[in-house]
C-alpha cells in the first residue's frame, strides 16, 4: 500500500484505510483500491487485496464501466461551446436517420430522451460489440420507453448515441477523439479504451461461497462511449481534480459547474434519497453534504469517483469484482472522513478592490413588501441577496456592466435585477424580474405597484 504520508494526519490516514478495509473484506472484494484528492491534489491512496504482497498500486487499471458517460459529456459540452450544436438541438439535426431523431442533445445527455435502458438481446455487457455493429442494432425495433423530456429514465443506448455525435461532428472516432481532446490534454496516460499493464482482471465472486469465476472483458463495440474505459485511481484523481476546477484546453469551469446542475426531473424515489442527474454526472445528498461524480460498473468490475465540491475533497474507489461493497457509499464515507477531521481552511478575507459608489449605494437592507432581505456586495464581485430571518428566496448575482445583474442560482436564476433610478439620479427602488425591493416597507416615497395607502402604517382602533 502507498500512502502520501505528509498531506494528512495520522488518525486521518488509518481512517481512511479502516474504511477500505472494511469495504474489501465484507464485500468480498479480490482487490480495491481507492484515492483521495483534496484542494486539487491527491493527498491518499490506498488498496487491499486477496493477494499477499501483490497489492495494486494508482497505476493499476481496473475497468470504470459508466464513469465512461462523464467522458463523453465532456465531448458533447466541447461542441456545444464550439458552437457545433446548441443543447436544444434534436438529434436528428446533426445525426439523421436513427429513428430517435426528436430526443435533444441535453436529454439525451440527462436521461430524460425516454430510451430503454439497454440494448436488445444479448446482454450487451458480456456479448461482443460485433454483435451490434450499427446503431440500428443497439436501439433495436422498439427504442423508446418513454415520452421525450417527461421522466429520468437512465439509458446507456442514449450515450451511444452521444459518441455517434461525436464522431459525426468531428469526423473521427470517439475513442480518437477523447484521446485528443480530453485524455492527453489532461494526462491521463493511463486511461483508454483497452486494458494495458498492469491492470486488474475482473471476477464474479459466489453469493453464497468464497470461491470465484473470471469474467469476459468484451470489447462494446458501437456502445463503447456508454462504458468502454479502462483507468487507474491516478488518473481519475486527476479527472476529478478537472471536473472541480475545469481547463480551458478542455473545458471551462462554467460549463462543468452546468454539467453538475440537476437537468432531469427525479422520480418519487429519486426525491427521497436525494438523486438528481446533470449532464453526464450524477449529484446526490449524502447526510448534509452535497456530491458530485458518477458510478460504473461491468462484469467483473465497480468503481466510483465521488466530489465533494463545497469542501473540495474527491474520492476514487475501484474494484474488481462484479458485485460486492457499496462503492458511492465507500466513496462519499471517504469523502466525509477527509471534510470531517480535516476541514478546509478558508482562504483569507480580502476586501473588493474597487467600489464604485453607484454600486455601494445598493448595499444593505431591502424590503420586498413587507420581507426584509439584506443585500451584501463580496469581494469576488458578486452581489448576495438573502432574507433576514427564515426561509426565503435568496441568490448571488453577476454583474452585466450596463448596471444590471443576473441571478446565478435558485429561484432567481437568470432573472435581471434592474436599478431604477429618479430623474435626480437617486435610487426608487430595485426590479427584480418585475418584483419591487424598496429600502424601507410600502416605502411611500418609492414606485410601488399598487400604490401605498396614504394614512400609512397604523394600529387597530
Amino acid at each position: 500500500m502507498t500512502t502520501f504520508q505528509d498531506d494528512l494526519l495520522p488518525g486521518t490516514r488509518r481512517a481512511l484505510l479502516h474504511r477500505i478495509a472494511v469495504a474489501q473484506a465484507e464485500g468480498r472484494a479480490p482487490s480495491l483500491v481507492a484515492a483521495v484528492v483534496r484542494e486539487g491534489r491527491t493527498v491518499w491512496h490506498g488498496a487491499r487485496t486477496s493477494v499477499d504482497g501483490h497489492a495494486p498500486d494508482q497505476n493499476t487499471q481496473y475497468r470504470i464501466g459508466s464513469i465512461t458517460k462523464t467522458f463523453t459529456a465532456v465531448l458533447v459540452l466541447r461542441l456545444r461551446d464550439e458552437g457545433l450544436l446548441d443543447l436544444g438541438d434534436p438529434l436528428e439535426k446533426h445525426l439523421p436517420g436513427t429513428g430517435v431523431g426528436e430526443a435533444t442533445v441535453a436529454e439525451l445527455l440527462a436521461h430524460t430522451s425516454g430510451l430503454a435502458a439497454e440494448s436488445p438481446a444479448p446482454w450487451w455487457e458480456r456479448s461482443p460489440g460485433v454483435l451490434r455493429p450499427e446503431l440500428a442494432d443497439v436501439l433495436g425495433e422498439e427504442p423508446l420507453r418513454h415520452p421525450a423530456g417527461r421522466r429520468f429514465h437512465y439509458s446507456n443506448p442514449g450515450y451511444t448515441l452521444l459518441g455517434a455525435l461525436v464522431e459525426e461532428l468531428r469526423g473521427a472516432p470517439w475513442e480518437d477523439v477523447l484521446r485528443r481532446e480530453v485524455l492527453e490534454p489532461l494526462g491521463l496516460h493511463r486511461t483508454g479504451a483497452r486494458p494495458e499493464a498492469p491492470h486488474a482482471g475482473g471476477w464474479a465472486v459466489h453469493p453464497w461461497a468464497d470461491v470465484m469465476l473470471p469474467e469476459p472483458a468484451e470489447d462494446l463495440g458501437r456502445m463503447a462511449s456508454a462504458g468502454q474505459l479502462w483507468s487507474t485511481t491516478g488518473d481519475l484523481a486527476r479527472f476529478a481534480v478537472f471536473l472541480v476546477q475545469g481547463d480551458d484546453r478542455v473545458l471551462s469551469a462554467e460549463s462543468l459547474r452546468e454539467m453538475r446542475t440537476p437537468a432531469a426531473p427525479p422520480e418519487a424515489a429519486d426525491v427521497a434519497s436525494g438523486y438528481a442527474y446533470g449532464l453526464g454526472l450524477e449529484v446526490r445528498r449524502w447526510g448534509e453534504r452535497l456530491l458530485v461524480g458518477h458510478g460504473g460498473s461491468l462484469p467483473g468490475f465497480l468503481a466510483s469517483l465521488t466530489i465533494g465540491v463545497e469542501d473540495d475533497v474527491a474520492a476514487v474507489v475501484l474494484a474488481n469484482c462484479t458485485s460486492g461493497p457499496a462503492l458511492a457509499a465507500v466513496a462519499a464515507d471517504l469523502v466525509g472522513i477527509v471534510a470531517d477531521a480535516e476541514p478546509r481552511i478558508p482562504e483569507p478575507w480580502r476586501p473588493l478592490r474597487k467600489a464604485e459608489p453607484s454600486v455601494l449605494e445598493l448595499a444593505g437592507q431591502w424590503y420586498w413588501g413587507t420581507y426584509g432581505f439584506g443585500l451584501r456586495l463580496t469581494a469576488d464581485g458578486l452581489a448576495s441577496l438573502e432574507p433576514l430571518s427564515g426561509n426565503g428566496r435568496r441568490s448571488r448575482f453577476r454583474a452585466n456592466g450596463d448596471g444590471t445583474w443576473t441571478g446565478l442560482e435558485g429561484y432567481y436564476a437568470g432573472e435581471v435585477l434592474r436599478v431604477v433610478r429618479r430623474p435626480d439620479g437617486s435610487v426608487d427602488h430595485l426590479d427584480l424580474g418585475s418584483f419591487v425591493f424598496t429600502r424601507q416597507p410600502y416605502d411611500v416615497e418609492a414606485s410601488v405597484p399598487g400604490g401605498v395607502d396614504p394614512e400609512g402604517w397604523r394600529g387597530i382602533g
